[in-house]
Order: structure tokens, then sequence, then C-alpha cells
């Protein structure tokens, strides 16, 4: 029996068995590396989208309470008509498009004029996603991240749960008509997303360190 033959068979069985295991753990390796920087770079790109849309909705809507401020305090007739200036009037308009609508108007003194018209609050709803996010988790591929990665995200797509269920509740008070419940959810939104922003800019700033 030639046992050096034999050796070297078991051996070269051996090394070959390995050679196969590290190949495949080397393909699985940058498979999975392959497919953390595309959920990587998907979500990058949604935080940003995000972001954009807070940023628009939330200029726009911060300007809700001052515009029912300042309409509160102009001096009203019996009929509940506004008496100034044109130039307030111009002023409150180029400030606040669309939120007061001037059905008629009719001088009434020097400098001043009785404007009759209708108030409409246009409450901007946000369109924020969590589409990569969820794609990202379902697939396993978040679990890749690390755990100060993964609980930064968590937290950051909890905010922006809440920033949208708060818009829902100002949608409802809005439809129902209901001022001071709207002012109130506007106040606690804005803290909301003041923190969401925050969170946004912190996270686009860091995630490519989650490969």
């Amino acid at each position: 029996m030639n046992w050096k033959y034999i050796i070297g068979e078991v051996l070269l069985i051996f090394i070959g068995i390995n050679l196969a295991i590290w190949f495949n753990d080397w393909n699985a390796s940058n498979k999975t590396m392959a497919n953390k920087k595309i959920a990587v770079t998907k979500i990058k790109e949604e935080i940003q989208n995000n972001l954009n849309e807070l940023q628009t909705s939330r200029n726009l809507n911060l300007k809700i309470p001052k515009a029912i401020s300042e309409y509160a305090g102009f001096p009203k007739n019996k009929e509940g008509d506004i008496e100034v200036s044109s130039k307030v009037m111009q002023s409150f308009q180029k400030e606040y498009p669309d939120f007061y609508v001037i059905l008629d108007s009719m001088p009434i003194g020097e400098d001043l004029v009785l404007y009759n018209g209708d108030t409409q609050i246009q409450l901007e709803l946000t369109a924020l996603t969590e589409i990569a996010w969820e794609t990202s988790r379902n697939m396993g591929i978040a679990n890749e991240f690390g755990y100060e990665c993964l609980y930064d995200l968590e937290n950051m797509y909890n905010i922006q749960r809440l920033v949208k269920k708060e818009l829902n509740k100002a949608a409802e008070a809005l439809q129902s008509e209901e001022i001071d419940r709207l002012l109130r959810v506007l106040g606690f939104l804005e803290q909301l997303e003041e923190q969401l922003e925050t969170d946004y800019k912190a996270m686009l700033a860091k995630i490519d360190f989650c490969l």
C-alpha cells in the first residue's frame, strides 16, 4: 500500500474542501458588502428626500399660527369685516399668500379700507417615506449595520412616524374647524419636526460609517 499517495490524496481533498469553504465565505462576504452598500445608498437618498420635504412643508406650516395671530389682531366691524389700510393688507397677503381671500373692499376713510373676505388654511402634509429602511430590515441587510447605527436609524424613523401621526391630527383638527386644537398640535409638531430635521442631518453625516 502506497501511504504517501494516500496521504497526498487526503491532503489534496482537505485543501480542496477548505478552499471551497473559503471561496464560499469570501463570495458571501462580498455579496453582503454589496447589499449593504446598496442599502446605505438607498437609505441615504430616502433621508435626503425626506429632509427636503420636511423643510419645505415645515416652513409653510410654521406660518399658519402667525397668520392666525395677525389676522385676529386686525380691527374689525360688527360683521367681522377687516378695517385696515391697503398697505397693511398688501403686506399681510404677501407674507401669507392665500390665507385671506378678499371678496369685496370699500374705502371708509383716509388710507383706511373695509375688507370683506374669507380665511382659508392650507396645511402641508409631508410625504415622508421609509421604504428603503423597511426593505433593508425585511431583507435582513440592516442587521449588518451594527448596534449604534441600527439604534440611530430606528430612533430617527420612530420620530418620523410621530411627525406623520401629529400631521394627521392637525389635518383632523383643521377638517373639523377646531382652530385651538390645530394650534396646539402645530406647536407640538414644531418641536418634533425640529428634532427630526436635526436627526436627518446627523444621520446623513455618519451613515456611510454603517458599512
